[in-house]
C-alpha cells in the first residue's frame, strides 16, 4: 500500500490556505494543502513554477480609493476605476454602456489553482453589457492601492449580437509588492465585434496573474492583445471557446523583461464548431537575466471541420543570459483543417545592423530602430489611435530603461 507523505507547505501556500479558510472555501484551501502551488510537474506551469517563484502572499486587500493620476490617460476614453477589487464611480456611462457589479466568479475553474483562487476569494465584479456601436473606447483602470496585498479584480463583458467595442484593461498601483489576480470574461454575441486589450505596468515589486477567458459565437470577430509590461513575476492566461460558425479571432501578445523579471504568456484556444479561423501571433524580448515564455495550445475537436489556426511566437534575446522558452501545441481531431505552428528566437540581425551604422546611424540607435521593428507588429494591429499610442509609449518607456 502507497502513502504519499504530505507535502512541505511553503509560506505562500500557508498564507493562500489561510485566506481560502477565512472566506469559508474549505475544499479549495483542502487542496492547497494537499497539493500546493503549480509546479513544473503540471504541463502547463512546466516554465513557471509558482512554488519556486512565489516566496510569499501579502494580506487580503481592503477597500480603497483610488489616489492620483492614471498611469496611462486614454484620450477620450471612458474610464471605469477598479480599486483593490472594488469598482469606484465610473461617472455616467455613454450610450450602449451599462455598467454594474456582478456577484460570483466570472470564468469557469478551468482546473486551474490561480483561476480558482480568483473565483473564491474575488470580492465583487465589474460587470459591462455592450449594445450598438460603442464609442468611445472603454478603459478598465485596475489600480493596486497602499501597502503590499493581494488583490483579486474580476470583469465581466457581455457584447450583444451584432455590437462594437473596444475595450483596454490596465493594470497599475502604489510602489508596493502587491500579489494581483485578475479574470476578466468577454461573451462575443453573434456578429459582434470586439477588441480588447490587457496591458500589465504594475510596480516591479509586484506579482501579477491576468486569466482572460473569450466566448465567441458565430460570426463574431475578436481582437485580443495581452502585454505583460510590468511586475517581478508576470503570468497571464489566454483562454478561448470558439461556440459559433463564422467566427474569426486574432490572438496577440508581448513579453518584455529585463534582469530577474518573469513574463509568461500561456494560450489554451479550443475551436469547437466548424468553419471558424484564428491567428496567434506573441512575441517575446529579453535583455538582462530575464525570462519570456509563451506556450500556446490549439485544440481543434473531432466535429471542427474546416477550421483554419495558424501560431506563430518570436523571441528576441538582447544579452547573452537572457532566456526565453516556448512551446506551441496543436491537438486536432478533425482531419479536414488547415493548422500551422512555428517558433523563431534569436538576437539582432548583424546584417541589419550592419546595413543601418553603413548609413551613419550609431549602433546603438540602430538597434533600437531593429527592436521597434520587431515589436510594431503586436503594437500596429490596435487600429484605434489614442489606445496604440499608448501601447507605443509603454514600448518607449521600456525601451528607455537602464538595466
Amino acid at each position: 500500500m502507497n502513502i504519499q507523505a504530505p507535502i512541505r507547505l511553503s509560506a505562500a501556500e500557508e498564507s493562500l490556505a489561510s485566506q481560502l479558510d477565512s472566506v469559508g472555501a474549505e475544499g479549495l484551501a483542502t487542496l492547497v494543502r494537499d497539493k500546493g502551488l503549480p509546479t513544473r510537474r503540471v504541463e502547463s506551469y512546466h516554465y513557471t513554477d509558482l512554488k519556486m517563484l512565489l516566496n510569499d502572499v501579502p494580506p487580503l486587500a481592503s477597500a480603497a480609493q483610488a489616489g492620483g493620476a492614471p498611469a496611462t490617460d486614454i484620450a477620450g476614453a471612458y474610464r471605469i476605476v477598479v480599486a483593490n477589487g472594488i469598482v469606484q464611480n465610473s461617472g455616467t456611462a455613454p450610450a450602449g454602456i451599462a455598467v454594474g457589479t456582478v456577484e460570483g466568479p466570472v470564468m469557469a475553474s478551468r482546473d486551474d489553482l490561480i483561476v480558482s483562487l480568483n473565483g473564491a476569494l474575488g470580492k465583487q465584479a465589474l460587470g459591462l453589457d455592450l449594445t450598438g456601436d460603442v464609442d468611445p473606447v472603454i478603459h478598465v483602470d485596475h489600480r493596486f492601492e497602499g501597502a503590499a496585498a493581494h488583490v483579486l479584480s474580476r470583469t465581466r463583458i457581455a457584447v450583444a449580437a451584432g455590437a462594437k467595442a473596444t475595450i483596454i484593461e490596465t493594470v497599475s498601483g502604489s510602489d508596493a509588492a502587491h500579489l494581483g489576480n485578475l479574470a476578466t470574461h468577454v461573451s462575443l454575441g453573434e456578429g459582434a465585434e470586439v477588441t480588447h486589450i490587457v496591458v500589465d505596468m504594475s510596480a516591479l515589486q509586484a506579482r501579477q496573474f491576468s486569466n482572460l477567458e473569450y466566448r465567441i459565437e458565430a460570426n463574431a470577430k475578436l481582437k485580443s492583445v495581452m502585454i505583460n509590461a510590468g511586475a517581478a513575476l508576470a503570468r497571464a492566461q489566454v483562454f478561448a471557446d470558439f461556440v459559433g460558425e463564422g467566427a474569426h479571432s486574432d490572438f496577440l501578445g508581448l513579453n518584455v523583461a529585463d534582469t530577474d523579471e518573469h513574463r509568461d504568456i500561456t494560450l489554451d484556444i479550443s475551436h469547437a464548431v466548424p468553419n471558424t479561423t484564428s491567428t496567434e501571433l506573441y512575441k517575446q524580448i529579453v535583455r538582462g537575466r530575464g525570462k519570456g515564455v509563451f506556450q500556446g495550445k490549439i485544440t481543434v475537436v473531432k466535429d471542427a471541420q474546416k477550421t483554419d489556426a495558424k501560431m506563430m511566437t518570436q523571441g528576441l534575446m538582447l544579452s547573452d543570459e537572457a532566456e526565453i522558452l516556448a512551446k506551441p501545441e496543436l491537438v486536432i481531431y478533425a482531419d479536414d483543417v488547415v493548422c500551422g505552428h512555428g517558433a523563431t528566437c534569436g538576437d539582432l540581425d548583424e546584417t541589419s545592423l550592419f546595413y543601418l551604422m553603413s548609413r551613419g546611424i550609431p549602433r546603438a540607435d540602430a538597434e533600437v530602430m531593429l527592436i521597434r521593428a520587431f515589436l510594431a507588429e503586436i503594437v500596429d494591429a490596435v487600429e484605434n489611435e489614442s489606445v496604440s499610442e499608448v501601447l507605443t509609449d509603454i514600448v518607449e518607456r521600456w525601451l528607455s530603461k537602464d538595466v
